[in-house]
C-alpha cells in the first residue's frame, strides 16, 4: 500500500529502479524526494529550482462517476494558467466510463480548453513562470524579452505589478490594444478598459529592452503569516493558518469538526497600511456572525461586524488602517469554519 512507504523503503526502491534504468524520471510518492513533486488536487506553489506538477481532476473523483460535478471552463484554464506560472506542469485527469469512452461533456470542456490554448498558447507552452509569483488574481509567464501577464481579476480596471529592474518597450493585448503603463517608485499600474477585460484571462504582453529570464521571482503580496485558535486534526501543513494567507484558492484553513468559534490571524511583519479587506469561505457559508479586528499595541479593536461571508465577502474601510496584524474572530459557524482567502489591499 502507498502509505505504508517511507523515506527508507522509497530511497531502496529508487536505487533498485535506476539500477534497471538509469535515466528514469521518478516522482515523490515513493517516501523519498525523488525527481519531481506532486501536489495533488491543488495547484502547487511557485518554485523554480525543482520540477513539479500538479495532480488533478476534471471532476471530483479520480474515477468517473454518473453526474460528478465538473469544473468549470474558468476553473479549469485559471488551474492551467496558475500552474505554468508557477513554472509547474498540469496532469489534468479525465477517467473513462465503464465502456472505455470519455464522457461526452468532458470531451466537450477538453476541447473548449483546446481552443483557448490554440488563441493564446504562445503565453503557456514553452515558457517559464514569474517573475511574479502568481495569486488567485494575477499569474506572469516569460519567454525571452517578453513577460505574458494573465490578469484573472482587475481592481478598478488597473492591475498593480511590482516594478522590475527592466524597461517595459510596450504593453498590449493580443488584439494589439495599447496598455497604459503608470509608473510610481515601486509599482507599474497597467490600466484595461472594463470592455476589454476577458472574464476568464486578460493576457497583457509587456515586451523589455532585455531578457526577462533572469528576474529572481517575487511575490506580488506581502507575506503574511498566519495563526490560528484550531487546525483540523492539526495538521498544520495542509489546513494550517497560513493557507488562508497563500492566496491560492485551492488551499485552506480548517478547524475541527462541531467547532463553533475560532480565530485566525495574519502577522503582516511590519506596519501596514489597509484600505480594503477580502475574505472567502471554502466550503459554502458556514460563519453566522463574526468581528474582523486590528491590532494596536498589545490591545485587539474591532473594526467591523458581520452575520455571514460566505464566497466573496469584501469591505472597503471609511478610513485606512495602519497596523501590523489583523485578526478574524468567528463567533457562531453552524459547523467547523474553513477559509479560502484573505487578502488585504492597500
Amino acid at each position: 500500500m502507498p502509505q505504508e512507504f517511507d523515506e527508507k523503503r522509497g530511497l531502496a526502491l529508487e536505487a533498485w529502479t535506476r539500477s534497471l534504468q538509469a535515466n528514469i524520471i521518478i516522482n515523490n510518492r515513493s517516501g523519498a524526494s525523488g525527481d519531481y513533486d506532486t501536489p495533488e488536487q491543488r495547484v502547487g506553489k511557485y518554485q523554480d529550482d525543482r520540477p513539479w506538477e500538479t495532480c488533478m481532476t476534471i471532476c471530483r473523483q479520480w474515477a468517473w462517476k454518473p453526474n460528478d460535478d465538473m469544473k468549470t471552463l474558468k476553473d479549469c484554464l485559471q488551474n492551467l494558467i496558475r500552474c505554468a506560472g508557477g513554472d509547474g506542469n498540469l496532469l489534468f485527469n479525465v477517467g473513462p466510463m465503464p465502456d472505455e469512452r470519455i464522457e461526452v461533456r468532458q470531451v466537450k470542456r477538453l476541447k473548449e480548453m483546446g481552443a483557448w490554448l490554440q488563441q493564446n498558447g504562445e503565453s503557456i507552452y514553452a515558457t517559464r513562470g514569474g517573475p511574479w509569483k502568481p495569486t488567485n488574481a494575477v499569474a506572469s509567464t516569460r519567454k525571452g524579452n517578453t513577460i505574458f501577464v494573465h490578469a484573472m481579476r482587475f481592481e478598478e480596471n488597473q492591475l498593480a505589478l511590482p516594478k522590475l529592474d527592466r524597461t517595459i518597450v510596450k504593453a498590449s493585448l493580443r488584439d494589439g490594444t495599447n496598455v497604459p503603463v503608470k509608473q510610481t517608485n515601486d509599482q507599474w499600474l497597467l490600466s484595461v478598459s472594463e470592455q476589454k477585460q476577458d472574464p476568464i484571462d486578460t493576457i497583457i504582453r509587456l515586451e523589455f529592452d532585455r531578457s526577462a529570464m533572469d528576474i529572481p521571482a517575487l511575490a506580488l503580496a506581502a507575506e503574511v503569516e498566519g495563526s490560528a485558535s484550531n487546525v483540523y486534526q492539526n495538521n498544520v501543513h495542509s489546513y494550517g493558518a497560513d493557507m488562508a494567507f497563500d492566496n491560492d484558492r485551492e488551499t485552506r484553513w480548517a478547524t475541527d469538526d462541531g467547532v463553533n468559534q475560532a480565530w485566525i490571524m495574519g502577522d503582516l511583519g511590519k506596519p501596514r497600511t489597509i484600505q480594503r479587506i477580502r475574505i472567502e469561505e471554502a466550503l459554502g457559508q458556514r460563519v453566522r456572525s463574526f468581528e474582523f479586528q486590528y491590532k494596536t499595541g498589545k490591545e485587539w479593536k474591532t473594526l467591523f461586524t458581520g452575520e455571514s461571508i460566505g464566497r466573496w465577502f469584501q469591505k472597503k474601510l471609511d478610513t485606512p488602517i495602519t497596523t501590523t496584524a489583523f485578526r478574524l474572530n468567528i463567533l457562531d459557524a453552524s459547523e467547523g469554519p474553513t477559509i479560502a482567502d484573505i487578502e488585504f489591499f492597500e
